[in-house]
């Protein structure tokens, strides 16, 4: 299971999802042109997305495909988070492998 969090720039939590990603065979073989955010994600590391890089994975999320892939609980907890960070100073969007 991928874990969402935003964390401050010093690496404390600020809100802990409670959704998290399952990876799946799908996730695996994203396209990385079409999705280069979440095609970036890994069953056990971690990936990082800053205040920029999130308007790019809302966009990502709001894809049908992807909706169906992730689950619309995680995709919907995903967006909400990624505002969070772009409403926020200094927050970033952590998935947190296992």
């Amino acid at each position: 299971m991928i874990d969402m969090q935003v964390r401050s720039e010093n690496g404390d939590v600020v809100t802990h999802g409670s959704h998290g990603i399952r990876w799946s065979q799908g996730l695996g073989q994203l396209d990385p042109e079409r999705y280069p955010c979440l095609s970036s994600l890994l069953p056990y590391a971690d990936a990082v997305f800053n205040e920029r890089q999130v308007e790019r994975l809302r966009r990502e999320l709001s894809d049908q495909y992807i909706r169906g892939l992730i689950g619309e609980g995680a995709a919907v907890e995903a967006e909400r988070l990624c505002k969070d960070v772009e409403n926020g100073s200094h927050l970033y969007l952590w998935f947190v492998g296992d």
